[in-house]
């Protein structure tokens, strides 16, 4: 039978790394919704974020208790590779997934669409003009101007390109201006 007391050192370092970890997180997340909310970012791009950062916090805890554990790193090298290898060929297999991602991705930090924006989707085949509902992980939800509610994956998206239009004027509305 192991006896817990020979790992002592071992334990107390494990448990304050998971302490400095989940004070790190929640000051992280505070932070995101404290700039969230001053830049007008909206709740979904924001749920993009926070799963991002929990995610780097996750893999830093999975490495600094290997490292307190004291595994071996070629080992550990050859295990990472070997899960990084068969991740990759499963991206491969299903590359729309990667695509998509990358392409919320880029829409959220380097494009100028937002959330209740009217655009058009250019694309030679189909007329997607209408105004943006909701941006995903995958997809751009967006209901078209005869009231459709369509659901375009993102990087198709990016693919055809965006045109932001002005807000459309409903008929009531050009009555008044024209008077």
């Amino acid at each position: 039978m192991i006896d817990p007391m020979s790992f002592k050192s071992e334990i107390l370092f494990t448990v304050v790394l998971l302490a400095i970890i989940i004070a790190l997180n929640s000051l992280s997340k505070r932070a995101i919704r404290r700039f969230g909310r001053t830049s007008a970012i909206d709740m979904n791009s924001r749920k993009i974020i926070f799963y991002l950062i929990n995610l780097l916090f996750y893999l830093v805890a999975f490495m600094g208790i290997s490292l307190i554990w004291g595994v071996n790193w070629k080992d550990f090298s050859v295990f990472v590779s070997s899960i990084l290898a068969i991740l990759g060929v499963g991206f491969v297999a299903q590359w729309s997934i990667l695509s998509n991602l990358t392409a919320s991705v880029i829409l959220f930090f380097n494009h100028p669409l937002r959330l209740g924006d009217r655009i058009r989707v250019m694309d030679k085949d189909f007329d997607w003009t209408g105004k943006v509902e909701d941006i995903s992980g995958f997809y751009l939800f967006m209901r078209t101007d005869d009231g459709k509610q369509i659901t375009i994956p993102t990087n198709l998206v990016i693919q055809k390109g965006i045109e932001i239009l002005k807000e459309k004027k409903t008929d009531a509305e050009e009555v008044i201006s024209n008077e």
